[in-house]
């Protein structure tokens, strides 16, 4: 599977940036606990501060030093293992079906409330786009039946802007409600995007005029929330949903990109220096061209901490037949219905994972690239737990 980690690796990186300028940043900005708790995780990550492991070579004898890692959600140094993990865990649930991938996307007017109301707006950014899914694949006319659907939060734009979406996958049929019958989406379409553009554009706005009618909104300034709702409902609301995935295994070599990433990954960071961090954008608007941008670095940090989520809340969900609390169940069904036995994975340990995921061989000695590492000493941790925010 390709991966960041195959890009050539930057010089600089996230953490760089954040020890170089915090102490300013920290001086002119207030923080959010949770930001004031990235930006320490992501600082400490991989140095002498979270401790480590003294490794030996087994063949030139050489000596190695690894820290451990932050394991901070929006650490871009701290995606790959979790990457390998979920994906194994994935596997186990592949269907032999088409899965679509569908996009709702949120307009932009509605940047500023969400960055006052982050749970509350994401959490309608998810219900809204599974009922939109959940309803017409009930309806009679289409596939008849229960759902399934994994959604992924993304909250930023190449530029680091905000930009709510979220990235969904649905297998391509339903599952009837006598769990008999497993009515398949056909030839290659699930539903068309303007009918789920305009439910799903519906569907929130009546779920954000009831948080607003109940006060559980909170508004920035003092705005008509009806005139705001009605240009809401005046405009067309950006749904894309992509033809299937050419088999289950590319499937996972998607989900792999996109599920754990974050708002940048260290290999776009080009430099930074007192006055401007430059980092690599792609511009989709123009033919999908990588670009330069610069940023005072008080600018690059702020557009960063921007797209921290709230502390425990879970940016994958799983939803109707792949619920977490009866997919086992489901799927089990589901492939019976399809006569589709896979053998079981076998497990793996983290080692072949990030071989697999990765294509870089941990236990390898980087100086010799023969003999293998050996953990000889155990180094302590310097500072206290509770950076971590794996959810």
């Amino acid at each position: 599977m390709n991966t960041q980690e195959d890009a050539p690796k930057s010089s600089i990186e996230l953490g760089d940036i954040f020890r170089q300028h915090a102490p300013a940043y920290f001086e002119n900005h207030t923080l959010s606990p949770g930001q004031y708790k990235v930006m320490h995780a992501i600082m400490n990550c991989r140095t002498a501060a979270l401790g480590g492991h003294v490794m030996a070579c087994d063949h030139c004898h050489e000596i190695h030093i690894s820290y451990n890692s932050c394991r901070n959600r929006h650490c871009p140094k701290c995606q790959s293992l979790r990457t390998a993990n979920w994906l194994e865990n994935r596997r186990k649930e592949l269907l032999s079906v088409d899965y679509f991938h569908v996009v709702f996307t949120l307009p932009h007017e509605l940047n500023n409330l969400i960055s006052y109301n982050k749970v509350a707006m994401y959490n309608l950014l998810f219900q809204s786009a599974w009922e939109t899914i959940k309803k017409l694949g009930e309806d009679k006319e289409r596939l008849n039946g229960l759902m399934g659907m994994m959604a992924i939060l993304h909250t930023w734009s190449q530029t680091l802007l905000s930009h709510n979406h979220l990235h969904c996958i649905v297998p391509g049929g339903a599952l009837d409600k006598s769990k008999e019958h497993w009515n398949k989406s056909k030839n290659g379409y699930l539903f068309p995007v303007k009918v789920m553009g305009k439910m799903f554009r519906g569907i929130f706005i009546s779920k954000m005029r009831t948080l607003i009618d109940n006060k559980e909104l909170t508004f920035p300034d003092a705005q008509n929330t009806d005139r705001l709702l009605d240009a809401l409902m005046e405009k067309s609301w950006v749904v894309y949903s992509k033809k299937p995935f050419a088999g289950p295994e590319k499937l996972l070599d998607y989900l792999g990109r996109y599920t754990h990433k974050i708002a940048i990954s260290n290999y776009r960071i080009l430099s930074c220096d007192d006055k401007i961090v430059r980092f690599k954008w792609r511009d989709y608007s123009d033919d999908n061209k990588e670009k330069v941008m610069e940023l005072a670095p008080d600018e690059f940090i702020r557009r960063i901490l921007s797209h921290v989520v709230p502390t425990g809340f879970m940016r994958i969900r799983t939803f109707g037949f792949l619920a977490n609390a009866c997919k086992t169940k489901n799927i089990e069904i589901i492939r019976d219905l399809l006569s589709y036995n896979p053998d079981p994975p076998k497990s793996k340990d983290t080692e072949t994972l990030m071989l697999e995921t990765t294509g870089v061989d941990i236990t390898l000695c980087p100086h010799c690239k023969i003999g293998k590492l050996h953990k000889i000493q155990t180094l302590q941790s310097k500072i206290g737990k509770g950076l971590n925010d794996t959810s």
